[in-house]
This record gives structure tokens, C-alpha cells and sequence, in this order.
């Protein structure tokens, strides 16, 4: 067997990476390092079982060996990266992913698109369930990520139903764990630094919006399900405690040990006010659900970021 993993080099890509590379299974990682990192992958550098392409998927090079299953990975994550990389956020959802879903019909391989819980907006439903359609706002700071996503969604199982291209559709909610780059913007390593620093933590709004939190560890056994099954439509993968980002300050500083003051600023645009998947899907169909808690979850994270300050 052999993955192409687009994105290897980014967060969730290169745990992906290590767990094929555990299974003695050869992997291809393509990363244009914009938001990836060749540091997270460097430990298999010399494995014959492993290659690294750094190239943009938008203009990828021939791929001469035989793929069995492409784990499209690659796109920035983060609001700091995708308002950052605005175009080449929307280029990698469409184009990006036309020439990923090309590659997989050429291969006869598998097609899992990484997907996102943004593609709900503002969610007007809560929880969070895979038959809403969401509330976006098209023209709005966020929409070169949303929207970006909610197309490669749309061609995707364009693919599936016109070609019969087998494809799985993830849409992850919050993730987080060790490899987070420290200034990408996101609340959980943003918090972490802060307080590690017993700098001020910085809340957006009045604390009161709320996210989901999932431990890297559990995504990605869900994904790896997800590749095991024929289900074609989306399904939310994430955890369902949801806590408000107050609480989740406040359980940062005490593990951390911090002097952090608290400190509010405005609400960015459109920020979600809440954030919370529905997981029958998730459990029926891949027999999955998360078990890291989070404050389990953050003591590793923030051991592993404090080597990083």
C-alpha cells in the first residue's frame, strides 16, 4: 500500500505521516511549507519507505508510482494563515484539489478530503449535525476559508457521482496537540504561550462563545477509519465537550502555573459563537469517538511548548 498525504508537512499531516510510516506502509508527503514545517517531518528523513515533495498542488510534478489512497491535507488552518494567504487558501481548496482528485482517478486510488467544521459558519443549529447546511457568509473576512472548503466538499462527491470515485469527506471540528505552531493564531497555542510567558491572555469577545477541543491522537484515528469505510458523505469528526473560551483560559493559566492576567478585545468578523459537533454519524458509521479530555490533552501540549519558548 502506499498514501500520498497533501499537507504532509503541516500539523495534522505529519501525524498522519507517522502513523503510515508505524504501519510499514511507504507514504509521499507534499508540502509547499508556507504554513508546514520540514522540522515536523525531518525525523524520517532517510527512511526508504518515505518521500518528500515540495511543491504546490496547484502545479504538482508527476507522480510516477502507483497511489492507493490520497489524504488531501494540504490548505492553511488558521485565521492568522488563510487572512494572511488569502488567494492561496481558495487556490489550494479548488484547484488544489481538482489536480488531487484528478491524481486519484488517474491511480485508482481513494480520495479522504479534509474538510472543516467552518463550513457551518455561524451555526444558526447546535450541535453542529452533517445534513445543516450552514450559515456563511460569502463575502465575508473568513470566506476564502469557508467557502474554499464547501467547494471541495461540492466536487468531491461531484467526482464520486459522476466517476464513482471512492472519496470520504472529514470535517473536523477544533484539533489541537503537539506541533501546533506557536504563533499560527489559534486559541489553543496562543493561550499556552501566554500564559507559559505570564504574558496577558488575550480573549476575543466576552469569553462566552464556546469551541469544541479534539486531541490529535483521536482525529486521527478517526481519520483512518474514515479511509476504512465506502460511507461517500461527510462526517464531523471532533470532540463533543464543549467549553467556553473562558473556561478554557482559566484551565490553561492553572496548568501552566501562570500570572496571566485575563484581557478582552473585539470580536473579530463573523467569529462562530458556537461550536459543537454532532457525533451519531461518527460513532455509527466509523464506530469512533474521542477519548483524550481536554485537560489531559493540554498538560502534553504544554509540556511539549514549553521546549519551544
Amino acid at each position: 500500500m502506499k498514501v500520498l498525504i497533501t499537507g504532509g508537512a503541516g500539523f495534522i499531516g505529519s501525524h498522519l505521516v507517522d502513523y503510515y510510516l508505524k504501519k510499514d506502509i511507504e507514504v509521499i508527503a507534499i508540502d509547499n511549507l508556507i504554513t508546514g514545517k520540514e522540522d515536523n517531518l525531518k525525523p524520517h528523513f532517510g527512511n526508504k519507505r518515505f518521500k518528500f515533495l515540495k511543491c504546490d498542488i496547484c502545479h504538482p510534478p508527476a507522480i510516477k508510482e502507483e497511489i492507493d489512497l490520497i489524504l488531501h491535507f494540504a490548505s492553511p488552518a488558521s485565521p492568522y494563515d488563510y487572512l494572511r494567504y488569502p488567494i492561496e487558501t481558495m487556490k489550494t481548496a479548488s484547484i488544489g484539489t481538482i489536480n488531487m482528485l484528478e491524481l486519484a482517478l488517474k491511480k485508482g486510488a481513494k480520495f479522504i478530503l479534509a474538510s472543516t467544521s467552518e463550513v457551518y459558519g455561524d451555526p444558526l443549529v447546535h450541535p453542529q449535525i452533517e445534513d445543516y447546511w450552514g450559515n456563511v457568509n460569502p463575502v465575508g473576512v473568513r470566506s476564502v476559508y469557508d467557502e474554499g472548503k464547501r467547494f471541495a466538499e461540492a466536487i468531491t462527491i461531484a467526482y464520486h457521482r459522476k466517476f464513482s470515485l471512492r472519496v470520504g469527506i472529514a470535517r473536523i471540528f477544533n484539533t489541537y496537540g503537539e506541533r501546533m505552531r506557536p504563533g499560527d493564531g489559534r486559541v489553543i497555542p496562543t493561550f499556552i504561550i501566554q500564559a507559559l510567558r505570564n504574558e496577558p491572555i488575550t480573549i476575543f469577545g466576552n469569553g462566552t462563545q464556546t469551541r469544541s477541543f479534539c486531541y490529535i491522537s483521536d482525529l486521527v484515528e478517526g481519520i483512518v477509519r474514515l479511509t476504512n469505510t465506502d460511507f461517500p458523505m461527510p462526517i464531523n469528526l471532533g470532540n463533543s465537550q464543549e467549553f467556553k473560551i473562558v473556561e478554557l483560559a482559566r484551565m490553561v493559566k492553572r496548568l501552566c502555573n501562570s500570572k496571566s492576567k485575563l484581557v478582552y478585545k473585539p470580536l473579530p468578523d463573523d467569529d462562530p459563537q458556537r461550536r459543537k459537533p454532532e457525533l451519531t454519524r461518527a460513532k455509527k458509521i466509523l464506530k469512533w469517538k474521542p477519548k483524550v479530555e481536554l485537560e489531559e490533552g493540554l498538560k502534553r501540549v504544554i509540556e511539549w511548548m514549553r521546549e519551544k519558548i
